[in-house]
């Protein structure tokens, strides 16, 4: 488990980061956010629109080396491949994300 040092933001706020992340096997992940939330998601449906780009996650060994991304609260592989927290909380949480007007 890897966990984020970044200070989590305030319990009002509807984004949330990314606090820890553990890898389950195959394209499946823990993830633990800063409100409290966790649980797992499958990665697979988020790496076939994009395949060129998500190409190296493709490769289970390279996919487990995801790591929490403290400065942007959230994960990223060492290929630069990031995604957003909110889109992951939303999965986890089966929440929808409410975007501000």
């Amino acid at each position: 488990m890897t966990p984020s040092k970044r200070s989590p933001r305030s319990s009002k706020s509807e984004l949330h980061d990314v606090m820890a992340v553990k890898v389950l096997g195959g394209h499946r992940l823990w993830l633990r956010f800063d409100d409290g939330a966790e649980g797992e998601i499958d990665m697979k449906p988020f790496l076939e629109p994009f395949i060129n780009l998500f190409a190296p996650l493709e490769d289970p060994k390279y996919f487990a080396k995801v790591r929490v991304r403290r400065a942007a609260g959230t994960i990223a592989w060492p290929n630069g491949v990031e995604l957003d927290p909110d889109v992951l909380h939303s999965r986890v949480t089966g929440r929808k994300i409410r975007w501000a007007r």
